[in-house]
């Protein structure tokens, strides 16, 4: 079963980015993937596949 929400690490390794550019894009404001739970930011991995397809041109 896949994950519906990726957690800092699981969102580097996605991505292929490091933790300080991925803090970056998860507490930009109005990113439609970023999940707040407390005080933890996660990103909701169908939201965020959606972006990427947009900003590609898919």
């Amino acid at each position: 079963m896949d994950k519906a929400l990726l957690d800092l690490e699981e969102f580097c390794t996605y991505l292929g980015i490091g933790k300080t550019q991925a803090r970056k894009m998860l507490k930009a404001p109005k990113t439609p993937y970023t999940v707040r739970l407390g005080n933890r930011l996660y990103a909701n991995k169908r939201l965020l596949d959606k972006w990427l397809d947009g900003i590609s041109g898919n």
